[in-house]
């Protein structure tokens, strides 16, 4: 999806207009007394925050003029339901609105497409939860969106896998320096569980010349197939430290098993 360039739906982006807060609540005033053109005025005024959020999308082969125009359909649902009273800015209350609209839109154009049923279980899914993510601050669980659309857990995982856009295991999710994280490194190891490794004395033995950080970090990876993100939240350091010191513990290990 390109996005480098100046004109996007007939609208030159460097010169969209950018509103002031006491602008935006004068034109919400106007718009509470059936000021249609304070409507059209304030969707001009923020298609600037549509064009932020669709940039985080760069990475769809998605026409740029199409996903503009559908954040700009989430912008006008947003302005419609806002509610002043709040006391929460405009962009805030807009930004996953917006987001949200081009997320089902690239998901109802998945060329991979579960069944019906499948879909609707998993949009009913994803608006509980950008509804808790709003009125909560808060990231929900799959258990508190399943108990919210009334649904069993297993089933809400399988609607959202059934959506879900496939992906490479060796797409990069995050680059420092010289290191670079695979979505490969963030997959759970659900066969490497201890029942599997502790019969393997050499290994035990391998591990144990590990340092007490290395140590815990195969544990916890191999032993607890928790993901790199998991570990790094468990142990507060970064997923980037995660992945090089186990990269480091697992060539110890191999170096003393060659042995």
């Amino acid at each position: 999806m390109a996005l480098n360039k100046v004109v996007i739906c007939g609208v030159n982006t460097a010169k969209l207009p950018l509103l002031t807060n006491d602008e935006k609540n004068d034109l919400f005033i106007r718009i509470e007394q059936g000021d249609q053109r304070a409507r059209e005025q304030l969707i001009k005024g923020n298609l600037r925050l549509v064009l932020s959020v669709i940039q985080r999308f760069a990475a769809s082969t998605e026409n740029a003029d199409d996903l503009f125009q559908v954040g700009c359909i989430g912008l006008m649902k947003a302005i419609d339901n806002f509610d002043r009273s709040l006391n929460v800015k405009f962009s805030t209350y807009a930004v996953p609105m917006i987001r949200g609209e081009c997320r089902r839109y690239l998901r109802d154009n998945n060329s991979i497409r579960g069944s019906r049923s499948l879909r609707d279980i998993a949009y009913k899914a994803i608006y509980a939860k950008e509804r808790i993510i709003r009125e909560e601050d808060r990231e929900p669980t799959i258990e508190e969106v399943a108990r919210e659309i009334q649904m069993e857990k297993e089933m809400v995982v399988m609607a959202l896998d059934a959506i879900a856009t496939p992906v490479s295991l060796f797409d990069p999710v995050y680059q420092e320096g010289g290191d670079t994280l695979y979505i490969m490194d963030q997959v759970s190891d659900k066969k490497n569980k201890e029942d599997n490794w502790i019969e393997n004395i050499s290994l035990k033995e391998a591990m144990k010349r590990l340092s007490d950080r290395e140590y815990n970090i195969i544990r916890l990876r191999f032993f607890e197939g928790k993901t790199q993100t998991e570990v790094a939240d468990e142990i507060a350091i970064s997923q980037a430290q995660v992945s090089r010191l186990e990269k480091s513990a697992l060539k110890s290990m191999k170096n003393y098993l060659d042995f």
